[in-house]
């Protein structure tokens, strides 16, 4: 059997919100350091053939440069209840940046395989195919 390999990289950022109807603390302002871990992979399961990516599953810096831009900058030390239109659960943000992640991807021979957003060092959220 081949083995699969997959790429990971970390992020954070800081952000606060309030969720607005909810029964408990965070219906109150308060905020985040969010641990944002993305997972990709190769639609074979191999690396990339060829090029100055060869051997990779994607760059890393390429992956970065990704996940800074469609993520980390929209939201890092922002107001999240007006950055997104949803309701700023872990949950829907977690969808949010799969799906954003998937079709900024999906020209590429990359595939998201899962994204884990952590809201706190004990708790977090996993989507994924």
């Amino acid at each position: 059997m081949k083995e699969k390999v997959r790429a990971k990289k970390i992020f954070t950022f800081d952000a606060a919100h309030s969720l607005p109807g909810y029964d408990g603390k965070c219906a109150n302002i308060h905020g985040h350091t969010y641990r944002l871990e993305v997972v990709v992979s190769r639609p074979n399961g191999g690396l990339a053939e060829g090029g100055s990516s060869d051997g990779m599953v994607i760059d890393f810096s390429e992956l970065s440069r990704i996940v800074k831009t469609e993520i980390i900058d929209q939201v890092d030390h922002k107001w999240l209840n007006d950055v997104f239109a949803f309701r700023t659960t872990s949950e829907n943000m977690a969808v949010h940046f799969f799906q954003l992640l998937a079709r900024r991807l999906q020209d590429s021979d990359v595939v998201v395989e899962k994204v884990l957003l952590w809201e706190t060092p004990t708790s977090c959220i996993e989507v994924g195919k």
